[in-house]
């Protein structure tokens, strides 16, 4: 009864409300009573974590108010009230985030905007990819695209420019290339903040048919990526380390920054980077200099 929903209706689009009411379950689910203060009547619970009555007791709000917003049908909801929910909830900052911006989402109705059907990259910022030598760096866009790279990037990560262009994409390389566990030792990681940054999209995005059709393709294709799409996880890492078996030099740990484009592209630039001197910077220096001539080969299935 309280399971993710993450499609409203037989439509196929996303719907902000609809997540709305998804995600706020999936937050219940994972929280018990006595961890945040409640006494557990009964040895039996119908629903696991917290009932919707407790997690209304404990935001101050109605349990009929939000029966209603979890169904779908909670209208110009306060930031006080999603300020409530988060504290009780527990909410990360990231979630906080993600909750008030579907709920944003649904007040303003951005069907009335669609979105570009291709993203474009600034010809200034493709110029400074490729001064970055020596730094893998590269350009993704809401729908984990792979938009523009250098040629560093080229040899750490494969040969993007093989690829025909639909399958330039994060998400299809990490789910629909079981190849790719055996470059990324953290693949997990990877993984699950690719679905996250899909998820902080879709939610705003509902009348975008190209995000629509690849998370159905990725659902069909993959159980990795139907096991973290309904968990509703929302992780944004901005910085961290990347540790990767490189096919030609071994063991790599990176660290790496993602910035977010300040043109209201909804673009991300990332870097990543070795502390000098050590093992990571001078292998990475050895791929720098062979470049394209000799590319990370792209793991296939």
């Amino acid at each position: 009864m309280d399971a993710p929903r993450p499609y409203a209706g037989d439509a196929r689009v996303f719907d902000p409300r609809a997540e709305i009411g998804a995600f706020l379950r999936t937050r219940r689910a994972r929280l018990r009573p006595e961890e945040v203060g409640l006494p557990v009547y009964g040895r039996y619970r119908r629903v696991p974590g917290l009932r919707r009555e407790e997690l209304a007791q404990l935001a101050g709000v109605s349990v009929a108010y939000l029966t209603r917003l979890e169904q779908g049908r909670g209208q110009n909801v306060s930031a006080e009230v999603l300020g409530a929910l988060s504290r009780a909830l527990r909410l990360t900052d990231a979630e906080h985030e993600h909750l008030t911006r579907l709920a944003k989402c649904h007040r303003t109705n951005r069907r009335t905007t669609p979105p570009p059907h291709e993203e474009r990259v600034r010809p200034a910022l493709r110029e400074m990819l490729m001064s970055l030598d020596g730094l893998p760096a590269y350009v993704t866009g809401w729908r984990s695209d792979l938009l523009a790279w250098n040629r560093t990037a080229t040899a750490l990560f494969g040969d993007w420019d093989r690829l025909p262009p639909r399958d330039r994409n994060w998400a299809r390389l990490l789910f629909l290339r079981p190849g790719s566990r055996s470059l990324f030792k953290d693949w997990e990681t990877q993984a699950a903040t690719t679905v996250s940054t899909l998820r902080l999209h879709a939610g705003c995005r509902p009348d975008d048919p190209r995000l629509l059709s690849l998370v159905d393709e990725l659902t069909a294709g993959s159980d990795d990526f139907r096991r973290f799409w309904s968990q509703h996880d929302i992780e944004e890492n901005h910085h961290g380390t990347t540790r990767l078996h490189h096919p030609l030099v071994g063991e790599l740990t990176l660290s790496f920054e993602t910035l977010q484009l300040p043109d209201g592209s909804d673009q991300t630039l990332t870097i990543h980077h070795a502390q000098r001197p050590s093992p990571a910077w001078e292998n990475l220096r050895l791929l720098t200099s062979w470049g394209t001539a000799a590319p990370t080969p792209i793991p296939h299935p």
